[in-house]
C-alpha cells in the first residue's frame, strides 16, 4: 500500500507537466524524490481583494485539488493580513486599500467558496484553511524590522519582477513590503506547519524565493515553490473575462448557465489546454478530445465537455443540467419549459422592460416598447416577414394581443425577434 501510495506521490509531478502546469519549480529532481518518499505538505495563498474568487484562481485551487487527491497534505491560506497591504505582483499601479471590517467579511466569503474545493473532512489528509492574519496582526513593527526584514537587502528585493516593474510608476513602502510579509507566511507554515511547497502563479515566483531564501537563512531546509503559467487566450483577449464582465466563482455574481457559456465558447485552440488545465480528466480521454477537434470540430464536442467538466467541479450537478436545459431551450426558441429560475437566469443578461398593468397589450406596441423594433412599421413588417417569437411562437398576426395567459410563470414574456434577439418583458 504505501508503495503504491509513493507512485502515486511521483506520478503528481509528471502529469502536471503534461498538463503544462508548471512554469517554473525550484528543484525540480529533489522534489520529485522527495514527493516520492511520502506527503508533502504545501500552500497557496489566495489575498482576499473581493467577495468571490473569479476563475484566474480556479487554477490554483484546482492545484491544491490535485494534491490532495495524491495524498498529500493541502493548505489554502487566505490573506486577512496581506489582503489589507496589496501585492504589487503583477499590476502597473497602486492597489486601493481596503478598511479591516471589509477585508474581514471578504476573507469570510472566501474561507466559504475555497471549502466547495478541498476536503476538509476526510480522515486520511484533510485539507487545511488558515489566515494570515492570524500571526501578522500580532507581529509588532520592531519583531519585523530586526527578526525578517534584516534578511533583505534592498538591491535583492529591486531586483524581483514584482518590485522592478512598478519602479517607473512608483511603489510604495506598504507595498514594496509585500514580498517580505508573503516571505515570513512561508517561513511560519515551514516551522509551525512543516509546509515544505508553496503554489503560485508565475508573477508569484519572486515572491516565493523570497520565502525559500528566508527559511534557508534562518536554518531550514527542504522548501520548494512551483509557479503555474499565467492562463492567456491564443487570440490575445484576457482569459476570465466575459462580455458583461469577470467571470466569479460566485453563482450570485456569474451565474451557472452565463459559467457554462464562458466555457462552451472556447475557441478550438485554446480547449485542448483548457481541459487539460481545469479538469480531472485523463491523457486518454483529453487525447480522445483532442482527435474530435481535429477530425470534427464543428460539433465542438471538446467545448461541451469542458463546459460540463469545469461546471460541475464548481457548481455541481444539477448546475450542467440546467444550464445545458437553458442552451438548448434558447437553441430551439422554446422558452415555456423552462423554470422561473431558469428563465431569468437565461435572459439576466438580454433587454428588459418592466411593464405594469394587468390589461393586454398589442404586439405592435410591446415590440416598440422593448425596442425589440424602431417603429411601428418596422414592428409590422418584421411580424409578417415571420420574424417575431412569442414565448418560442412564430407570431404571423400584426393584430395579435397578448393577455395574462401569454405569460410565463404568470409575470413574463419573451420575445425573439429573429434567431438570437431575446427580449424579457416582466410584469408587475
Amino acid at each position: 500500500m504505501a508503495q503504491q501510495q509513493a507512485a502515486v506521490n511521483a506520478a503528481l509531478l509528471e502529469d502536471l507537466e503534461y498538463r503544462g502546469l508548471v512554469y517554473q519549480v525550484t528543484n525540480r529532481e529533489e522534489l520529485s524524490q522527495k514527493m516520492s518518499e511520502g506527503p508533502v505538505t504545501l500552500y497557496c495563498g489566495f489575498d482576499p481583494t473581493a467577495d468571490s474568487l473569479h476563475i484566474g484562481s480556479l487554477l490554483p485551487i484546482l492545484m491544491l485539488r490535485r494534491f490532495q487527491q495524491a495524498g498529500h497534505n493541502s493548505i489554502a491560506l487566505v490573506g486577512g493580513g496581506t489582503g489589507l497591504i496589496g501585492d504589487p505582483s503583477g499590476r502597473s499601479t497602486e492597489r486601493s486599500l481596503n478598511t479591516d471590517d471589509t477585508v474581514a467579511g471578504w476573507t469570510e466569503s472566501l474561507k466559504r467558496q475555497l471549502s466547495r474545493f478541498l476536503d476538509f473532512e476526510t480522515e486520511q489528509n484533510p485539507a487545511q484553511l488558515v489566515s494570515n492574519y492570524d500571526w501578522l496582526a500580532s507581529l509588532d513593527i520592531i519583531t519585523f524590522l530586526r527578526d525578517i526584514g534584516k534578511n533583505f537587502t534592498v538591491n535583492y528585493m529591486l531586483a524581483k519582477d514584482s518590485v522592478d516593474s512598478r519602479l517607473a510608476n512608483g511603489i510604495s513602502f506598504t507595498e514594496f513590503s509585500y514580498m517580505i510579509l508573503q516571505a515570513y507566511d512561508f517561513y511560519k507554515l515551514n516551522r509551525d506547519h512543516g509546509v515544505n511547497l508553496q503554489l503560485g502563479g508565475s508573477d508569484q515566483w519572486g515572491n516565493i524565493t523570497a520565502g525559500l531564501d528566508l527559511i534557508g537563512k534562518t536554518g531550514g531546509s527542504g522548501a520548494y515553490g512551483i509557479t503555474m503559467p499565467l492562463v492567456t487566450k491564443s487570440d490575445g483577449k484576457k482569459f476570465g473575462k466575459s462580455e458583461s464582465g469577470a467571470v466569479w466563482l460566485d453563482r450570485s455574481k456569474t451565474s451557472a448557465y452565463q459559467f457554462y457559456q464562458f466555457w462552451i465558447n472556447t475557441d478550438d485552440s485554446d480547449v485542448i489546454r483548457f481541459l487539460k488545465y481545469f479538469t480531472f480528466l485523463s491523457r486518454e480521454e483529453v487525447g480522445a478530445l483532442e482527435a474530435l477537434v481535429a477530425s470534427q470540430p464543428e460539433k465542438r464536442e471538446a467545448q461541451r465537455e469542458l463546459a460540463r467538466q469545469v461546471t460541475r467541479i464548481v457548481h455541481g450537478e444539477e448546475a450542467v443540467v440546467s444550464a445545458e436545459k437553458i442552451t438548448a431551450a434558447l437553441f430551439s426558441g422554446d422558452v415555456t419549459q423552462l423554470s422561473e429560475a431558469e428563465l431569468v437566469e437565461a435572459l439576466q443578461d438580454m433587454p428588459t422592460t418592466v411593464v405594469s398593468g394587468s390589461a393586454e397589450t398589442g404586439l405592435i406596441d410591446l415590440l416598440v416598447e422593448t425596442k425589440a423594433a424602431p417603429s411601428r412599421r418596422q414592428a409590422k413588417q418584421d411580424i409578417e416577414s415571420g420574424a417575431v417569437y412569442v414565448n418560442g411562437v412564430k407570431q404571423t398576426s400584426i393584430d395579435t394581443a397578448l393577455t395574462a395567459e401569454h405569460r410565463l410563470h404568470g409575470r413574463y414574456i419573451v420575445l425573439r425577434r429573429g434567431k438570437k434577439n431575446y427580449y424579457l418583458v416582466k410584469f408587475e
